[in-house]
């Protein structure tokens, strides 16, 4: 087993019991050294004057400078840390992705929790703890061996588009609209399939989130779709299945600068119209505007409508295939 680095934190939370527990947590069960504790913005400072850090955790609602305006701060640093925000209210939520915070964490924070986002902020290798072993080289869940017929066909985890439970069992859905029944259930492979963007949306769903082309709200029903499947969404992962969305929208919100061309025949032609946004009628539709030749991959790509640059793209960097598509007029 390899020898892994050991990481530093900054936890910064005006209430003693909360600052606490995520040090204790971040020691005993991550082994992070030093894990340094400030209350105020104040004794934060001081502790980045002294050293830099792999990660810092913030509190939002504090005194005199809030964890928002903080991180606002931190970002600017030469070498900037990876930033968690951990908080008891969800609304700062959008303005926190804004900052390019790597995780937005609510009160109590689990284990669990925290490992998903540590590992989002530091690496797989950093986000586990150390009793756990270094994955193997090779990769012995990326198939599943199904019955056809007296047969067994290899399914590659590519190729599942959702995952259904029933009972001891889990039907795999693929691509090609087949259905395979595995005895399994479905909380083994929630397990082996986390790891490579699977996501566990309801207690009888597993869906790979870059195929999720929209997620919606009807009558205080939530649901996603996948692969033109309307797939329900339970209470209890309705918060981690936006905050996906929130993130990877956060990440296509980049758009280049553009110049309209002015022709020499005649006035100047009218500015295409505007991207349409994420959010309408009570729906996130990731979608770029693009005639796209692979439109179940650029179906998947987050819009970049709404640009900081107060543009609209016609295109989206973050589209696979986009490169080789014509913009939409």
């Amino acid at each position: 087993m390899t020898q892994r680095r050991t990481a530093s934190a900054l936890v910064i939370d005006d209430e003693a019991p909360a600052l606490d527990e995520l040090s204790y947590l971040l020691r005993s069960t991550f082994s992070f050294a030093p894990v340094d504790a400030a209350q105020n913005p104040g004794d934060a400072f001081r502790y980045l004057q002294d050293r830099s850090y792999d990660i810092v955790f913030l509190d939002v609602r504090m005194p005199a400078l809030n964890g928002i305006e903080l991180g606002n701060v931190l970002r600017r640093f030469a070498t900037p840390p990876a930033i968690v925000f951990v908080t008891a209210y969800e609304e700062y939520a959008v303005r926190a992705f804004d900052l390019g915070a790597c995780d937005y964490l609510l009160k109590p924070v689990s284990s669990a929790r925290l490992r998903t986002a540590l590992g989002r902020a530091l690496g797989p290798s950093l986000g586990r703890s150390p009793d756990q072993p270094d994955p193997p080289p090779d990769d012995p869940s990326a198939t599943i061996p199904v019955e056809v017929a007296g047969r067994t066909r290899f399914v590659h985890r590519d190729q599942v588009r959702w995952v259904e439970a029933e009972g001891d069992y889990v039907r795999l859905h693929t691509l090609d609209g087949s259905a395979y029944l595995v005895r399994m259930p479905i909380s083994h492979l929630e397990e082996r399939w986390s790891a490579y963007g699977f996501i566990r949306i309801h207690r009888g769903f597993l869906v790979p989130f870059k195929h999720i082309t929209e997620f919606s709200v009807t009558n205080g029903v939530h649901a996603v779709t996948v692969a033109g499947q309307s797939l329900p969404v339970s209470r209890r992962h309705v918060r981690d299945v936006r905050d996906r969305i929130l993130r990877a929208g956060r990440r296509g919100l980049s758009c280049p600068r553009q110049t309209p061309r002015r022709s020499s025949r005649g006035p100047p032609r009218a500015s295409p119209a505007p991207a349409a946004s994420w959010w309408y009628g009570g729906r996130i539709r990731p979608w770029c505007r693009t005639t796209c030749r692979d439109s179940a991959t650029c179906g998947t790509t987050p819009s970049t409508a709404g640009c900081s640059s107060g543009r609209s793209c016609a295109r989206s960097s973050a589209c696979p295939s986009c490169a080789s598509c014509s913009p939409s007029r």
